[in-house]
């Protein structure tokens, strides 16, 4: 069994650079033939990036600027000029944030990651990640097919007909948040029912502390962490050697002082920026909000790309919450519907392993189901159930923050 999905992942870190340098200048003179990033990026010349250092003169694109953005030229800010019926899939994800999806086989980029995790032609993946609009069921189901294994696209919730589920197919690997991996682990203890199928996992979405990767390991599931978003699908992986994440291939990665875009030295926590070298859906220097570090030397288990600690924060407020975002926009848009709230704060919590959230609002009277209303608007916009406390005026902090997202981090 080959370690190493292709030879690609074992190159030198010379020949990668000038490989991906080399086409850089190609996807900069598509990008340039969009209205959004002609207006961004201004009077480039695309031949002169042909380094690190030329690319980083170039302007960020932040990716919590997108949804106002598509708003004012729909569905992609004018940064893609490729017509709609030229993807495969077109997606929404919260925000809202439209995102299209490439023809090929795996045009997510997560088949290296599944196949890190040990993912094999002939396995059966119980695909947990959502099919409905969002893009989450759509990147692994066609990495594992790309792999050659059987999905069953099973989505997130409905853990008695996840039951029946495995016990009739007898998946050998699941893809899904951590969060809900850990609930179907609980739920066949409680009902006796036999999971000892499924040994190996990818998680993403949500945090994967070190007590839920005991969890896991104990029960005999070799649980392997992806570094995803919607827009540019999986960014690093985990491998055998567990330490840290492997940067995919086919992508320009930097680490830059958050609200500069300057990149920062090796080990310094900063923000992820991402240049896809796709023409057809190009992605020039997408900040996407989180913050990691580049960890020195490479990996043990032999690939030579670069490695990132892992998700360490947010460069915004935006918050991920068992794998959906959440926006201050969504946030303002509860205050706005009910005339009571003065303000708001959404506190982002764990408990029992599971993500939390708190929704905290000063209100200026307090009318019979005001709490029950609020948290129904809450779960309409958010997509996700929370919370719901009443403070008097004057209670929250003065210190700008909407959401405060208060999870350990590591």
């Amino acid at each position: 069994m080959s370690d190493h999905h292709d030879d690609l992942e074992i190159r030198s870190t010379d020949s990668r650079e000038a490989d991906l340098f080399a086409r850089l200048p190609a996807v900069l003179t598509a990008a340039l033939a969009t209205p959004g990033y002609a207006a961004h990026l201004g009077a480039i010349d695309p031949a002169a990036a042909t380094d690190r250092n030329a690319l980083s003169t170039l302007p960020i694109l932040r990716k919590a600027d997108m949804p106002a953005l598509q708003k004012l030229s729909p569905p992609f800010g004018g940064f893609v000029s490729a017509p709609l019926g030229s993807f495969g899939r077109l997606f929404t994800s919260p925000g809202p944030i439209f995102e299209p999806e490439g023809t090929g086989s795996d045009p997510w980029g997560a088949a290296r990651g599944l196949f890190a995790a040990g993912f094999r032609a002939g396995d059966v993946v119980l695909n947990t990640f959502g099919y409905h609009l969002t893009p989450g069921g759509f990147i692994m189901d066609s990495a594992a097919r790309a792999l050659g294994c059987a999905v069953i696209p099973a989505g997130p919730g409905n853990t008695e007909q996840q039951m029946e589920v495995i016990s009739a197919y007898r998946p050998s690997c699941y893809a899904g948040t951590p969060d809900f991996l850990k609930i179907l682990i609980e739920a066949a203890q409680a009902r006796g029912v036999d999971i000892a199928c499924i040994r190996r996992a990818v998680v993403s979405g949500a945090a994967f502390p070190p007590s839920l990767q005991a969890f896991v390991r104990e029960r005999g599931i070799d649980a392997y962490q992806l570094y995803a978003t919607a827009d540019v699908g999986v960014i690093a992986y985990e491998t055998s050697a567990r330490e840290g994440l492997v940067l995919n291939e086919n992508l320009i990665v930097e680490i830059v002082r958050p609200g500069t875009g300057d990149p920062v030295a090796e080990g310094e926590v900063g923000e992820i920026v991402v240049t896809n070298l796709d023409p057809h859906h190009p992605q020039i220097r997408l900040a996407v909000g989180d913050l990691t570090a580049i960890m020195p030397g490479v990996s043990a288990c032999g690939r030579t790309n670069s490695r990132i600690r892992g998700w360490m924060g947010r460069a915004d407020q935006t918050a991920k919450i068992k794998g959906m975002f959440v926006r201050p926009e969504q946030v303002a848009e509860i205050a706005r519907r009910h005339a009571e709230i003065a303000k708001l704060r959404l506190v982002v919590g764990r408990a029992d392993e599971v993500d939390t959230m708190t929704l905290r609002a000063e209100i200026y009277a307090e009318p019979a189901g005001l709490i029950d209303a609020v948290s129904s608007t809450l779960q309409q916009v958010t997509k996700l159930k929370g919370r719901v406390e009443v403070l008097p005026l004057g209670a929250l902090p003065n210190d700008g923050k909407v959401i405060a997202d208060e999870r350990p981090v590591g």
